[in-house]
């Protein structure tokens, strides 16, 4: 338990701590609003869990190389945690589209005809010089807009 300071441990329990509390937060928020979809979050927040617990288990135990398996333990949790968070981000982001009866993303006034002709630019570019031109050219673009 000494392999790291006091401060340290106090973050790192800390942050279990408000990961924990996350979770419920993100679970009452689904059960306040009916919007259950939501707890696909919470659930997809639990491998994040193990891993940072793994890693709280593997420096109470001052980093005992026998305990490495700990160590790919906690990264595949990390790694499974990140796609499970990701995976529930775009769930709720469908889910809330179907709820809101909206069949497609909201575009700003506009904007749609923007994309449609951008998109028929990219099309006919052929090398990567002329991507990072008109890359260049749409920055330069939206950076003129947003003044105006």
């Amino acid at each position: 338990m000494h392999a790291l300071s006091l401060p340290t441990w106090w973050i790192h329990i800390a942050s279990v701590v408000e990961w924990i509390a996350a979770i419920f937060l993100v679970w009452g928020y689904a059960e306040a609003t009916q919007r259950y979809y939501w707890r696909a979050l919470a659930w997809g927040m639990l491998p994040a869990l193990l891993g940072a617990m793994c890693a709280l288990t593997w420096h109470f135990f001052d980093n005992d190389p026998q305990l490495n398996w700990i160590v790919i333990a906690q990264a595949g949790l990390t790694l499974a945690g990140n796609s499970t968070l990701g995976l529930a981000a775009v769930w709720i982001w469908r889910q809330s589209r179907r709820h809101t009866g909206q069949e497609k993303a909201p575009l700003a006034e506009g904007s749609q005809s923007f994309v449609e002709s951008e998109v028929k630019t990219l099309d006919e570019v052929k090398t990567l010089d002329e991507v990072k031109t008109l890359d260049d050219e749409l920055t330069s673009e939206l950076i003129e807009g947003s003044r105006s």
